[in-house]
């Protein structure tokens, strides 16, 4: 088919260049103002739903917060309020 297309372009390959990137750009513009635009409302990429077990909408979103319940916290391995690595070595 783009062979097809090539060989019917004119004014040789000037001319064929030309067209060529006529072409793209008219299918490119025809894609993105008419199709995209048509489609978008059948694709599924807006269906998004977010709920809440608790059923308090201005509840605290993160576990192990002030309202959680005791044994809820998770704890990390490590300490997070100073950094205990050595420097690095002069050598490195």
């Amino acid at each position: 088919m783009y062979g097809w297309i090539w060989r019917k372009l004119p004014f040789g390959l000037p001319g064929k260049l030309v067209g060529s990137l006529l072409i793209t750009s008219a299918m490119v513009a025809l894609l993105w103002y008419v199709v995209f635009p048509w489609a978008e409302p059948l694709l599924p990429f807006d269906d998004v739903q977010v709920t809440q077990d608790s059923g308090d909408p201005g509840g605290d979103p993160v576990p192990g917060g002030e309202d959680a319940p005791p044994g809820d916290e998770h704890e990390l391995p490590y300490d997070t309020d100073e950094n205990n690595t050595p420097p690095p070595s002069p050598d490195e």
